[in-house]
C-alpha cells in the first residue's frame, strides 16, 4: 500500500483542510471502516442509500490518520459543522465529492510509478485473464492486480492505490456498462498497455449496440501510447476496427483461426480431458509449444492466451512463462467444479451475458461419459431491447450443441425455451420456472446421479442460492 503525506492529498483532489497539520503522513486509504488499518486516510464515499459522513466517529475509533469527509456548504471553509460532529482531534479534510477525489487521488499516484501498467477491458473473461496474467508474472515481477473485480470508478483507483515502491508491474481490470467509462478509467490509471478479451453483447442496455459496446472498450485501445502495445483477439470481428483506433503496437491471439484469421499466438488441436484442456500453442515469436492447464472450455484458452500475449509484449520469455500454466485455477463461482451427490456440478453463476453463456454451453457440451448434460440458466441482465432475441438464441444453441435438459429461471428466459424447441429439443427435456424461489425446491429433486449441471445466470438472479441448495445435502452427510 502507497505512503502518502496529507499535504499530497489536499494538493491533488483541491480538498480543504478544516483541522490538523497538513504535514501527518499516512499509510494508505481506505474507503471502509470495516478494513480501514491505523493512520489510514479515511475516504468518506456517499450513494443513494448511504452517507459516508456517518462512519466518520467509526474511523476515529479505528485509529484514522485524517477523514475526508463530504461537504455540502460554500465555501467549504465555512463548514464548521463536520468539525463539530467528529470527536477527538484527528485532522478533517473536505471536499464537494470525496468520490472524485479518490479518483483524483489515484491519478496523482499514478504519475509516480515509473512501471507497466496493463489495463484489461471486454465483454467477458475481464477478470480471469487478469488474474491468469498475474499467475504469470507472479516468478518475473513483483506484481499488483485489481483485488476480485475491482473495476469501476471505485475499485481502479484502489487498484493503483495498492502499488507502492516495491511494485514491478500493475494490472488494472475495467468495466463499463455507460459510454465514456473506460475513457475516463483510462485518465486515472494511463495504462501503457491494453487486452481487449472481446467485444460482444453486454450491458446494451447502457451502450445501446454491439457497436457501442466497440466503441467504448476502444476506448482502452485509443489511450495507449505508441511505445506501449495492445493485445486484440483476432477472433473477434470488431479487431479489425479496434486495431485502427490504437498507436500502439498490435499483438493478437486466436483458437484455431475460428474467425478466419490466424493470430500471432494461435491455439490448435484443442482437446479436453480429465486433467483440464491441452493444446499446441503456435507464434512466430517463439514457434510450437504443447500446452497442458487445469481449466476448462474454448474461452479459458482464449484468455490465457491473451495473457500470454501480454507477455510476450512485456519481453518475457515464454519458456519461462508457460510453467505458470499449470498453476492456473477457476475464480470462485467461474466454472467451479464440485462433486457432489454422485453428479457433476460446475458453478458458473458468477455473471453472465451472452458471450459467456455461449462459452459455458460449450464447456457442458464437451463433457462426456455423464447420464445427462443439464444447463441451469438464469437471466442475463443489461440487455435493454435486446434481451428476448439472446436469450432465444441461447436456447437454440444449447439445443444444438447437445444439452439434455434445460433448467430455466425468470421471465426472460421463456425466450431461451422457445428457442431450445426450435432447436429441436424436446418440451419434456424443459423446465422453466417464473422465480429463484421456485427452483430452489424443484431443481435438487429433477437432478440424478450420473448428471453433470452447470449453472450460469447474471449475478442479480442469485443462482448461488441454487448451487448451495444443490451442495447441502452432501455437507450435512459429509458432517
Amino acid at each position: 500500500m502507497t505512503s502518502l503525506m496529507l499535504s499530497d492529498v489536499l494538493e491533488s483532489t483541491g480538498a480543504v483542510l478544516l483541522r490538523g497539520d497538513a504535514s501527518r503522513p499516512l499509510t494508505g486509504v481506505s474507503t471502509d471502516t470495516r478494513t480501514l488499518r491505523r493512520e489510514e486516510l479515511f475516504l468518506a464515499l456517499s450513494g443513494p442509500n448511504f452517507d459516508g459522513n456517518r462512519f466518520a466517529g467509526e474511523a476515529v475509533e479505528r485509529g484514522a490518520g485524517c477523514l475526508l469527509l463530504r461537504s455540502d456548504f460554500e465555501p467549504l471553509e465555512e463548514d464548521a459543522q463536520l468539525v463539530r460532529a467528529v470527536p477527538g482531534d484527528v485532522p478533517i479534510a473536505a471536499c464537494h465529492s470525496p468520490r472524485r477525489a479518490l479518483s483524483d487521488l489515484a491519478a496523482w499516484h499514478r504519475q509516480r510509478l515509473d512501471i507497466p501498467v496493463v489495463g484489461i477491458t471486454g465483454s467477458c473473461g475481464k477478470t480471469s485473464t487478469k488474474n491468469i496474467l498475474l499467475e504469470l508474472l507472479k516468478d518475473h515481477f513483483s506484481a499488483v492486480g485489481s483485488p476480485a473485480s475491482f473495476n469501476n470508478d471505485i475499485g481502479v483507483p484502489h487498484t493503483l492505490l495498492m502499488a507502492d515502491e516495491r511494485t514491478e508491474a500493475l494490472v488494472v481490470e475495467m468495466g463499463t456498462n455507460a459510454p465514456g467509462e473506460i475513457a475516463g478509467l483510462c485518465r486515472t490509471a494511463r495504462p501503457n498497455a491494453g487486452i481487449i478479451t472481446n467485444v460482444g453483447a453486454s450491458h446494451l442496455e447502457g451502450l445501446g449496440s454491439v457497436e457501442g459496446v466497440a466503441r467504448e472498450k476502444g476506448e482502452l485501445a485509443a489511450s495507449l501510447p505508441e511505445s506501449g502495445f495492445c493485445v486484440l483477439n483476432a477472433d473477434c470481428r470488431w479487431t479489425e476496427s479496434l486495431r485502427d483506433t490504437t498507436r500502439a503496437r498490435v499483438i493478437t491471439f486466436s483458437v484455431e483461426g475460428m474467425n478466419g484469421s490466424t493470430g500471432d499466438l494461435d491455439a490448435s488441436e484443442v482437446w479436453f480431458h480429465a486433467g483440464g484442456t491441452t493444446f499446441k500453442l503456435r507464434s512466430e515469436f517463439f514457434g510450437v509449444r504443447e500446452v497442458t492447464m487445469p481449466l476448462l472450455g474454448l474461452h479459458t484458452v482464449q484468455n490465457v492466451l491473451a495473457a500470454l500475449a501480454a507477455g510476450v509484449g512485456m519481453g518475457l520469455d515464454v519458456d519461462s512463462v508457460l510453467p505458470a500454466t499449470t498453476r492456473l485455477r477457476d475464480g470462485r463461482r467461474r466454472l467451479e467444479r464440485i462433486e457432489v451427490r454422485g453428479m457433476t456440478l460446475f458453478d458458473d453463476s458468477y455473471n453472465a451475458n451472452p458471450e459467456s453463456a455461449r462459452a459455458s454451453v460449450r464447456v457442458l457440451a464437451g463433457q462426456h461419459g455423464h447420464a445427462r448434460r443439464v444447463l441451469v440458466l438464469g437471466e442475463m441482465l443489461e440487455l435493454g431491447e435486446f434481451g428476448a432475441e439472446l436469450h432465444h438464441e441461447i436456447g437454440v444453441h444449447a439445443a444444438q450443441a447437445g444439452v439434455d435438459m434445460l433448467l430455466l429461471v425468470g421471465e426472460l428466459t421463456r425466450a431461451t425455451a422457445a428457442g431450445a424447441l426450435e432447436g429441436g429439443l424436446p418440451a419434456d427435456r424443459i423446465v422453466h420456472f417464473d422465480d429463484l424461489y421456485d427452483a430452489l425446491d424443484v431443481v435438487p429433486t429433477l437432478l440424478r446421479d450420473g448428471d453433470v449441471a452447470l449453472v450460469k445466470g447474471s449475478r442479480a438472479t442469485g443462482l448461488e442460492r441454487l448451487v448451495e441448495r444443490l451442495v447441502e445435502p452432501a455437507a450435512a452427510v459429509a458432517e
